[in-house]
């Protein structure tokens, strides 16, 4: 019990937060647009700043810099595992690669020969995808992936991702959108159906940065690369402080601190886990160890381009008729420029590395406070 409110207080309090400094910040005490789902336009961000844009860069370009170059900023690496050996593609690979395909035509087309289904199809295209990547991890890694040797954790995985992902949205609010969903009244539904639809969408945020990190483990050179690397020894009370008073903070000034929508929640959530001594990726990184952080970020990294082109393609080939609710759109102050297929501004993409790891730390982070498993044991089939 006492654990579970170690748990719960400060991940809770950082909810409240926001609230309370709202209630003093404006006029009607809550951020316009509060609560209205999904999330809708709320005013434009201020434009271009050149310094802001190249303070963001810097961090863009370090974080490059340790997955690109681990050896140039203080990794000696080490040895690599044994690669496993190799098993055919399972049956799911090719029924998720099917199902992909087809919802990713029938997005993308706005064909309405299937009826409403077209509305429904982000959900069975990226489901279809979580299965092709499983597929591909179980022949690389003989046999071994969540779908053959952890489903209950999959299952886990999606059930928790609706509950993190509507946590992250949250504080989308207090930043004054800087992600709206323009389209989300096209589809003939009620406002219950679109709920629940959107909320089906989130299913598939965990279960796909998770088997991306998985198909990245099955490089046993890649893993090795970020081993003996700098200590970071962090404290989770300092982590948990820092992460309110940014969030606080947000409130007050949503453009400037609009980055603390990446950032405050995972200082939260890794500093409840490190507090507790609870295993997540900061706990390797204490010891050098980076494989674990940079590859879950590199996962999510490597996922953002297909959410941000399958997006953007759902909304620009085809104009007539509007058939995607789930179409997202940028309002980020500063830096929303440089646009390459995406409605994602190039410097943007980088916040995809700490939402990674902030994803498996809620993942975590449930799993101890509801009592279940989130440990990734995908060892090889012998």
């Amino acid at each position: 019990m006492l654990m579970r409110f170690q748990l719960l207080w400060p991940v809770l309090a950082t909810l409240l937060l926001p609230l309370i400094v709202s209630w003093f910040v404006y006029p009607t005490h809550l951020p316009p647009g509060f609560g209205e789902f999904p999330p809708q336009f709320v005013a434009q961000a201020p434009g271009f700043n050149l310094i802001y844009f190249i303070l963001v860069a810097i961090g863009a370009v370090w974080i490059s810099c340790m997955m690109l170059i681990p050896q140039k900023m203080g990794f000696k690496g080490g040895t690599p595992a044994p690669a496993a050996d190799r098993k055919p593609l399972p049956w799911w690979f090719y029924a998720g690669l099917v199902v992909n395909l087809f919802f990713w035509w029938l997005m993308w087309s706005h064909s309405m020969a299937f009826g409403d289904l077209v509305y429904w199809s982000f959900t069975p295209l990226w489901w279809g995808f979580v299965f092709v990547l499983d597929g591909i991890v179980y022949q690389r890694n003989n046999g071994s992936s969540l779908v053959s040797k952890q489903p209950v954790l999959m299952a886990l995985a999606g059930v928790v991702s609706i509950g993190g992902w509507a946590y992250f949205e949250f504080y989308d609010y207090f930043v004054l959108a800087n992600w709206f969903y323009p389209d989300s009244a096209a589809a003939p539904w009620s406002k219950t159906v679109l709920t629940i639809e959107f909320l089906l969408t989130y299913s598939t945020v965990t279960p796909v940065i998770l088997e991306w990190y998985c198909l990245l483990l099955t490089f046993p050179k890649l893993v090795a690369r970020y081993k003996n690397g700098p200590v970071w020894n962090l404290n989770g009370n300092y982590l948990i402080a820092i992460g309110a008073l940014l969030i606080g903070l947000m409130v007050l000034y949503p453009y400037p601190l609009f980055w603390v929508v990446w950032i405050g929640p995972f200082a939260v959530m890794t500093g409840v886990l490190l507090r507790l001594n609870i295993w997540n990726p900061f706990t390797d990184i204490a010891k050098g160890d980076w494989s674990a952080g940079l590859l879950i970020g590199m996962a999510s990294l490597l996922n953002g381009f297909f959410w941000e082109f399958w997006n953007f393609g759902s909304h620009h080939f085809v104009a007539e008729p509007v058939t995607n609710p789930n179409y997202w759109v940028y309002n980020i102050p500063y830096v929303d420029v440089i646009h390459l297929f995406s409605e994602m501004p190039l410097l943007g993409y980088f916040g995809y590395i700490p939402f990674g790891v902030l994803v498996w730390q809620v993942f975590i982070w449930c799993g101890k406070l509801f009592g279940f498993n989130t440990d990734i044991k995908l060892f090889p089939s012998s």
